[in-house]
């Protein structure tokens, strides 16, 4: 008899209130929150504005939902467009089924496009959400859990996770690899953040870093699941897919820190009121106009008070030297 073991439950829906969520989709909202919220955190921190993260969020949340289940549907294709399947299932996303490497790839893209209407630079905008999308991951995982599915080998440990028998499925204890995948993506975040304090990681690195740590989990765990899966050289399609992106991610993140090494000073350009220089260089022109006026003015006085006195000539040719001088400053003045 088994003493120790982590129930399933009962049900995969939710029910705040009157209105039913099912376990999946509740865990993937909750998920796509605590991203949005620790990535715009991050891209405060990095110089950027508020709001920001949420609103090219709105643009990448939907175009990863789409590529995680196009993933899903075309790898496991089987389940969908085999005899005696039903194709519209391929539509109920609520049942479960994301391909993370779809999601992210289509997340990217539509998060390209939110930051290039923004003027902002995808690699800085990935850097700041990337432990946000491990810990969603970690979050979602658990959307698993309420559906009873992509759990391991069967075990006997005391974290052994129960399975109830169904249609799909036979009851008994296996690995809990939902919850292996959801401890590790946590890891993930923290190994993120940390790096990018000790490191300063810019240009993608950050988010190269969560990408190939995410793989090196993602590859073990992956051999433990015993689910229905295509296989290449004896390995499942997952794993070789964790082992490419692996690499790739590596190289990115060697490769950047040669051709772009330190961080982005500005991550989010701010607006800035332009020089009015034309109005500027008239106020000089005016300056310099009055100036030579108050001179000329000055030395004409003074002549006139000369002559008026009976001064002698040498008097007179002082009056006029000073003139002179008074006109050469405004001149020079006007120069200025």
């Amino acid at each position: 008899m088994d003493l120790a073991y982590i129930p399933s439950p009962s049900t995969g829906v939710i029910h705040l209130g009157p209105i039913p969520l099912r376990g999946y989709a509740f865990c993937i909202i909750l998920g796509v929150f605590v991203a949005v919220w620790l990535g715009n955190k991050r891209w405060i921190a990095r110089g950027g504005t508020a709001g920001t993260v949420a609103d090219i969020a709105v643009w990448a949340v939907p175009f990863g939902l789409v590529g995680g289940r196009l993933y899903h549907v075309i790898t496991d294709y089987q389940l969908y467009f085999s005899e005696g399947e039903n194709w519209v299932d391929a539509f109920k996303i609520w049942e479960g089924g994301l391909g993370i490497w779809g999601a992210i790839a289509f997340g990217a893209v539509g998060a390209w496009i939110g930051c290039r209407r923004r003027g902002i630079p995808l690699p800085a905008y990935a850097d700041a959400i990337a432990p946000g999308i491990a810990l969603a991951q970690a979050i979602g995982r658990w959307g698993n859990w309420f559906n009873q599915e992509l759990y391991g080998k069967p075990t006997d440990l005391p974290w052994a996770l129960k399975i109830t028998e169904s249609a799909n499925r036979e009851a008994g204890l296996y690995h809990p690899t939902f919850l292996y995948e959801s401890l590790w993506c946590v890891g993930v975040a923290f190994l993120v953040i940390w790096a990018d304090r000790r490191f300063k990681l810019g240009h993608g690195r950050a988010f190269a870093l969560y990408v190939a740590a995410y793989c090196a989990g993602r590859g073990w765990i992956e051999y433990m699941r015993v689910d229905e899966a295509h296989h290449i050289l004896g390995l499942r399609l997952n794993v070789w897919t964790a082992i490419i992106v692996f690499v790739l991610a590596v190289v990115y993140m060697v490769v950047s820190a040669r051709v772009r090494p330190g961080r982005e000073e500005i991550v989010e350009p701010r607006s800035r009121k332009p020089v009015e220089t034309g109005k500027a260089d008239d106020a000089d022109d005016d300056a310099a106009e009055d100036a030579a006026d108050a001179g000329a003015e000055k030395a004409a006085s003074d002549a006139a008070d000369a002559s008026a006195d009976g001064s002698d000539p040498d008097d007179a040719g002082d009056s006029h030297e000073v003139e002179n001088g008074a006109g050469n400053g405004a001149g020079s003045a006007a120069k200025g």
